[in-house]
């Protein structure tokens, strides 16, 4: 179980870095005009990088502290978090009848949650 854990959590880790930095180190400008992230024209510069930090720290937070050792009731947390920031994604797409994007939100949502509650549990 413990090999299933680290694989999902490194699988979110790996998402959640590449797409929060994304939108940190690129202007919301620049993401619109990929064409894939539609959802970024109804909300502002400062909103998009919120999203690009939280993104971030649940990367970092689902790996650092099982890792370490240090605070390891952080991984579950920064993994109940990244549901939550799913539910919110899944929200945001379907209020916008972006059909699309759906299979992955659920899937990162589900991961997070094996995650969080398999080291709420060990």
């Amino acid at each position: 179980m413990n090999i299933a854990l680290w694989t999902a959590q490194g699988l979110l880790a790996f998402v959640y870095l590449a797409a929060g930095a994304l939108k940190i180190i690129r202007s919301r400008k620049q993401l619109v005009a990929t064409g894939r992230l539609d959802w970024m024209k109804d909300n502002s510069d400062a909103a998009v990088k919120a999203v690009g930090a939280v993104e971030i720290l649940g990367a970092l937070g689902v790996i650092l502290p099982e890792a370490t050792g240090v605070a390891r009731i952080l991984t579950p947390i920064a993994a109940v978090g990244l549901v939550i920031v799913q539910i919110g994604a899944l929200r945001v797409h379907l209020t916008r009848n972006e059909r699309q994007p759906l299979p992955i939100n659920v899937i990162l949502l589900l991961l997070a949650a094996v995650v969080a509650i398999g080291r709420f549990e060990g």
